[in-house]
């Protein structure tokens, strides 16, 4: 028994629908500008497009609303200050 199962939770098994990708397919290797000798895709392995090499994608920004139209904490004003020191 999977220890998953015992506890009460799915263990995630990865991606299931990711393609495998080959050095056949990279940028690098198609235009002979890799030079390394390793049998599995590297880091820097990019899809060869017809158009040509393109920027992997990058995350993108979503900045959240504002929440709170207030401060939950603020400095006490000067005169309030004041009050406490006389």
């Amino acid at each position: 028994m999977d220890h998953g199962e015992e506890v009460g939770f799915r263990v995630p098994k990865g991606r299931s629908g990711a393609k495998k990708v080959s050095c056949e397919e990279c940028y690098f290797h198609c235009n002979l500008l890799c030079a390394l000798s390793v049998d599995e895709p590297c880091a820097t392995f990019r899809p060869d497009h017809p158009e040509g090499l393109r920027p992997p994608r990058q995350m993108r920004f979503h900045f959240r609303q504002e929440r709170l139209t207030r401060s939950a904490w603020a400095f006490p004003t000067a005169q309030e200050q004041a009050a406490l020191h006389r």
